[in-house]
């Protein structure tokens, strides 16, 4: 049988760690298995580019970050729209035919999972593994890649943590996070931040600036606000995001971290920075948790293919290695509950949401 991987998307902690995962199961496993490697993601996958992958290219990855395959962002909305030659969906159907392939396993977000559904509606033989920072992808306790950024995260707001003492400035920190606010919320829990804000519970201004004039008047003279990248204020929740950017631009308002680092600093007087943590959470080596995670979703994918299950997505459920249909989760994301426990349990400490 031969199989083919891809890599999707942005990259993040654990991706070799899956592919090492795979390939180290199905070559002692599966009787003269052939596996190849797919570059750039989708985009390989259309122009129909490949290569091989033995044992010796794949047993010394495990701690490495990122990806050794490449990878590259292919928007969904662009899969079926007609191009020269066709479309990038029917491309990548006649590449995986003309690849001879028997399976292909799809690491990526829920736009990866998306695409995935669609190749196997078209009858290719299809696996996912949940990969993301932003742990979005609904149906999964956890995706890989997703404990290494907390753990990132974390450490950058403790080291932020100690200039904000030093100097007795409220430092407000940036976090990915566009859509859902987990590693804004684990992460800031973690480090012991203040106030977090994350894109489920819009904030106002005012609850905020209130949360850091209240520290103020109790002596506290420093204040760590972490902020995910899609936080909105409550005034912006009735807005689509493209109206959103525009709104913003027109009020000259580059993020709504600057913003709010602004306002704090204009309504309480406070010495007010902020810092950009960006794509320092998708880099570097795995956690353990991480490297122990990504290789069981890997073997597990890879049992999968040998007994002939395709058209699902690994996942993790209560501690244990399941899968579901690709059909039942593309498209479907997983968001925080700000009614649930992890929130009410920072509530409970003191933390402020901005609400």
């Amino acid at each position: 049988m031969k199989f083919g991987i891809l890599t999707s998307g942005g990259d993040c902690a654990g991706l070799n760690a899956v592919i090492r995962a795979i390939g180290l199961y199905l070559l002692r496993n599966v009787k003269n298995a052939e596996l190849v490697g797919i570059p750039d993601g989708y985009g390989g996958l259309i122009r129909g580019e490949s290569f091989p992958l033995k044992k010796e290219d794949i047993e010394d990855i495990l701690p490495l970050g990122g990806t050794v395959l490449g990878t590259s962002r292919q928007p969904f909305k662009k899969m079926t729209v007609s191009e020269e030659g066709g479309t990038r969906l029917s491309r990548m159907v006649a590449n995986y035919k003309k690849m001879g392939l028997d399976c292909l396993f799809t690491l990526g977000g829920a736009g990866t999972h998306k695409t995935a559904a669609l190749l196997s509606m078209e009858g290719c033989n299809v696996i996912g593994v949940p990969k993301t920072i932003d742990n979005d992808i609904y149906g999964t306790d956890v995706t890989f890649g997703f404990r290494t950024a907390v753990e990132v995260v974390t450490d950058a707001i403790d080291r932020i943590s100690t200039t904000a003492a030093s100097h007795g400035r409220v430092m407000l920190v940036e976090v990915m996070g566009n859509k859902a606010g987990w590693l804004t919320l684990h992460a800031g829990i973690a480090a012991g931040a203040h106030v977090i804000l994350i894109p489920e519970i819009p904030f106002s201004l005012d609850a905020v600036c209130g949360a850091v004039s209240a520290r103020l008047a109790a002596g506290e003279k420093t204040t760590m606000i972490a902020v995910a990248e899609g936080a909105l204020l409550a005034s912006e929740a009735k807005f689509k995001k493209d109206e959103r950017v525009f709104v913003r631009t027109a009020l000259g308002e580059s993020t709504v971290t600057r913003h709010l680092a602004e306002v704090i600093g204009e309504r309480t007087g406070a010495e007010t920075r902020y810092s950009v943590l960006g794509y320092l959470q998708r880099g570097g080596t795995p956690c353990a948790y991480d490297r122990l995670l990504c290789s069981r979703l890997g073997g597990y994918a890879a049992k999968l293919a040998a007994e002939g299950r395709f058209g699902v997505t690994a996942a993790v459920s209560g501690g244990d290695i399941t899968f579901n249909a690709l059909s039942d989760i593309a498209g479907k994301y997983k968001f925080v509950d700000p009614a649930g426990g992890d929130v009410q349990f920072a509530r409970g400490i003191g933390v402020c949401f901005g609400e």
